[in-house]
């Protein structure tokens, strides 16, 4: 039945295709199989649509090889004061969020530690994982907030970058066995390295991994086969389709008041990000496509991928987002976990003194 219900993402994902091409809309490889998976799943009752994992980790490991295979090294020359700037960036756009779980709170009526969980600009899989170890957190909303604003981003960011396509992403590669082996060779090591750097906990490793990889080998002058254009589309597919099963219809059961603070906190993430970008853009003088996709709180993976589709700056992009990486691991998780060991104290001190009181 699995077999059969992946099947029909497939199909449902090639009609996405077919549709994004013929109107002429942005990525049609990857947002067309996002938008008709997605649309679907409201409309399909009977099957239980699903996409293995597995599929989006390979679509993962091709882009991830393609991105380290453009990745410019002269980019870190003079870069000092950058990372400084990166810095701010990130800073302000944590201090924003908080700002947003204060609003979030009051409007949405739910729990500070729930709201501020819901704002901060981490991964997915990072801080669903974080809020399943907290008490009193509302994964529910949780996981709807970063769902929906993963899909707000990858569906408007194009969009607003389309206009400014700076190149194609390529031209395609030869389908012979002389040029498949390779490729296959390289897929196959980077995959293995992924599944090498999940177990050394490296975040997003299925991207990471095969990124850092393939940077090594350029440093090394070991020279690597290109990626056809054609293993790229189907990689967006796979990673398309998965994104587009993230928002199940089970989570629109959350309340209409939850649902539209979810789309706007996203649409503010969305606009503080984009003036971020044209900031970027006006110090910097890079393209509006690449200081977008830079500034983007929209994962490392679907940002580089991006910036590829668009032929934007790959290596700044994925600079930019990877320094935003580790900043969510090692200052803003660390910073979120003792902010609701606070939360929970001060709980803890109020409940005492109203018990205190009521005795009294």
């Amino acid at each position: 039945m699995q077999i059969i219900s992946m099947g029909l993402v497939m199909t449902i994902s090639l009609i996405g295709v077919f549709i994004f091409k013929s109107l002429n809309l942005p990525l049609p490889w990857m947002l067309g199989p996002l938008v008709a998976v997605l649309l679907s799943q409201f409309i399909i009752k009977k099957i239980d649509l699903v996409w293995s994992a597995s599929f989006r980790n390979f679509g993962l490991v091709v882009v991830g090889v393609a991105i380290g295979q453009s990745f410019q090294f002269d980019l870190f020359t003079g870069m000092g004061w950058i990372i400084g700037f990166m810095f701010a960036l990130n800073i302000s756009l944590a201090l924003l969020s908080v700002v947003l779980a204060y609003a979030l709170e009051k409007l949405g009526k739910i729990s500070f530690k729930t709201a501020l969980t819901c704002t901060v600009p981490g991964g997915l899989s990072q801080i669903v994982a974080f809020a399943e170890e907290e008490k009193e957190i509302n994964l529910a909303i949780v996981t709807y907030f970063h769902v929906i604003r993963i899909i707000c981003i990858v569906l408007i960011v194009p969009f607003i970058v389309s206009g400014h396509v700076i190149s194609d992403t390529g031209e395609n590669v030869g389908f012979t066995i002389q040029t498949l082996l390779p490729v296959i060779v390289l897929i196959t090591v980077a995959y293995f390295c992924a599944i090498v750097g999940k177990k050394v906990k490296l975040p997003v490793s299925f991207f990471l991994g095969p990124v850092l990889l393939t940077i090594m080998l350029q440093l090394t002058s070991v020279s690597t086969p290109e990626i056809p254009i054609w293993l790229l589309h189907i990689a967006q597919i796979c990673i398309g389709a998965y994104i587009g099963l993230l928002l199940k219809p089970h989570m629109l059961k959350l309340g209409s008041r939850v649902l539209m603070l979810g789309i706007s906190s996203a649409l503010v993430l969305i606009l503080i990000t984009y003036l971020q970008g044209l900031l970027v853009t006006y110090l910097f003088k890079y393209s509006l496509p690449t200081s977008f996709l830079s500034t983007a709180a929209g994962g490392l993976d679907q940002m580089s991928l991006l910036a590829t589709a668009v032929g934007a700056d790959i290596s700044v992009v994925t600079v930019f987002q990877m320094f935003r990486l580790l900043f969510v691991f090692i200052i803003i998780i660390p910073l979120l976990k003792a902010a609701c060991v606070w939360i929970d104290k001060k709980h803890d001190h109020y409940q005492k003194n109203e018990v205190n009181i009521s005795k009294s």
